[in-house]
């Protein structure tokens, strides 16, 4: 590649935090110094008349929903966070969740759990790493009252299959939530073609908007299941940032595919000696994850940064029921957008093996397929992580995480956006015995 290009930085961690656009941030700084000046409330008019009609209908042309249905919030997990914990569930009712749950809406869910003293339950895998959707289909009736899914998991690339779980759940009663904070704005994402009844997302990741701006799609029957305290629990985003959020979906509404590049990205990880690759399932997006024998995360994501390669890092507390491999606690995240080059792939595989010269030679390992591909039910008061003989370990609780006794998942700390993150370590559960 040519030596003048060295210099430029390539930015691999839109999962992380998008890029801004040159617009976005111009709106962003423009209106922040004019509320500085001029206080909030020509700002918050301006959003009111201007901006909100503007960032509706971008919202509902993104999401396949009538505009009516989108309200803002600070964020997806915070917004499932507000509402999910209102809905009127009881000891009959079950809920289904999968291993690629997020901590935060997991923290969510067992808390709903213990107050409504129902039944928590963990959708399997199959071996390959996708969801049984078989399982789900043989087993659903009438009390399982709620689904949560991860369209794309914070820890991997793997896309689950959100249109196919929601034809299974169409004909039952239950209600259907879809976290979409890693896949919009990097895959199609239709909430009617889905059929979920709540879709929640964040605005800074793909669709390369400020910090603390999401969103949440309600259809109809949610707003029904919540009419007794509505949806004014939502703590609004800031003006400024909901002016830079429309700017930013403005100039997505142009972005093409991002091509072949995650395909790139994984070949260069796959021919790295000592490198893990982590893609369970069938079907990849633009996030893809890895480990390396010699080097840990937070060193190797470190080398790559003094290189002009700027990658995430995934730690197992963002996906606590999840455990690919071996009992490692983070892993490189590397993510892909719209405006990435075949140029920033080929950095990233130079930047790489050039961090990691003079660490040996190693064989390549097998891809992480699957992590669980035993059913994990949750009745009182214990969550069994999917993978067999492994229990969640957390140092730390939260603050009205669930009444005392709470499964593990629910005492782990809520992820933080710009500060440092506890981990979760996956250690093997105690024999019968008592020993390690």
């Amino acid at each position: 590649m040519p030596h003048g290009d060295r210099g430029r930085r390539v930015h691999l961690d839109t999962a992380g935090l998008g890029r801004m656009p040159a617009a976005a941030r111009a709106q962003l700084t423009e209106w922040t110094r004019h509320e500085d000046r001029h206080g909030p409330y020509e700002v918050d008019e301006h959003v009111h008349h201007v901006v909100r009609p503007e960032l509706d209908a971008r919202l509902a042309a993104l999401l396949g929903a009538p505009a009516g249905d989108t309200v803002l919030a600070t964020g997806a997990a915070d917004a499932f966070a507000a509402l999910v914990p209102r809905l009127a569930l009881g000891p009959g009712d079950r809920i289904w969740t999968t291993p690629y749950e997020g901590v935060a809406n997991l923290t969510v869910l067992t808390a709903l759990r213990d107050r409504a003293r129902c039944r928590l339950e963990v959708v399997p895998l199959r071996p390959d790493g996708d969801l049984d959707l078989e399982w789900m289909a043989a087993h659903i009736d009438d009390d399982v009252a709620l689904v949560s899914v991860a369209h794309v998991p914070a820890g991997c690339g793997i896309v689950t299959p959100v249109e196919d779980i929601g034809r299974i759940l169409a004909p039952h009663r239950c209600l259907y939530a879809v976290d979409a904070s890693y896949a919009v704005g990097q895959l199609p994402v239709d909430a009617g073609r889905i059929g979920c009844q709540l879709l929640t997302g964040d605005g800074w990741r793909f669709l390369r908007g400020p910090e603390s701006v999401g969103f949440a799609c309600l259809a109809p029957e949610l707003r029904q299941a919540l009419a007794p305290c509505g949806t004014g629990l939502l703590a609004p985003p800031e003006g400024a940032s909901v002016v830079a959020l429309n700017a930013a979906l403005a100039v997505h509404e142009d972005a093409g595919p991002a091509g072949g590049l995650a395909a790139v990205l994984r070949t260069a990880v796959e021919e790295t000696p000592g490198a893990e690759l982590i893609a369970p399932g069938r079907v990849q997006c633009g996030i893809v994850t890895f480990r390396h024998a010699e080097m840990p995360a937070g060193l190797l994501r470190r080398a790559l940064a003094a290189r002009g390669v700027v990658v995430g890092k995934t730690v197992a507390q963002e996906t606590p029921l999840y455990s690919p491999g071996r009992k490692a606690t983070a892993a490189v995240r590397v993510s892909v957008h719209h405006d990435n080059s075949a140029w920033d792939a080929a950095r990233f595989a130079e930047a790489l093996r050039e961090a990691l010269a003079g660490r040996g030679r190693h064989a390549v390992p097998t891809a992480v397929r699957a992590a669980a591909p035993a059913p994990a039910a949750v009745a009182g008061g214990a969550v069994a992580a999917p993978a067999a003989g492994l229990r969640a370990v957390c140092a730390g609780s939260v603050a009205g995480a669930g009444a005392a006794g709470a499964v593990p998942a629910a005492g782990v700390p809520r992820p933080r956006r710009t500060a440092g993150r506890r981990h979760l370590a996956l250690v093997s559960a105690p024999a019968p015995d008592g020993t390690a």
